[in-house]
């Protein structure tokens, strides 16, 4: 098996578990935190999903792996998005939690 396909399939457990807790969140209280939050984790499972097919050598015109590629700025722009969304939605559904 290949090690790109290994540890996406590893980082698909926590990221599909952050996924699924941030769609509970966004069912429960709609919310601008908790859409940023879920957004932020859709664009996390994009970047396990692109290592997943970079992996089993799936679209191979997206030339996943190499630099200035459509599959590298996919992957990257995706990363750039989930870690910076998701950590603002969790900040602001913090602040704005109600304390009973």
């Amino acid at each position: 098996m290949d090690a790109t396909l290994l540890r996406a399939l590893v980082a698909l457990i926590p990221t599909f578990i952050l996924f699924t807790g941030a769609m509970v969140l966004f069912a429960r209280r709609r919310a601008a935190g908790s859409f940023l939050q879920l957004f932020g984790a859709g664009c996390l499972m994009v970047v396990t999903l692109a290592h997943i097919c970079e992996g089993l050598r799936l679209f191979r015109w997206m030339n996943w792996g190499l630099e200035h590629s459509a599959g590298h700025y996919l992957d990257l722009g995706s990363a750039l998005l989930g870690l910076t969304l998701f950590p603002v939605g969790y900040l602001i559904y913090a602040v704005t939690q109600r304390h009973v």
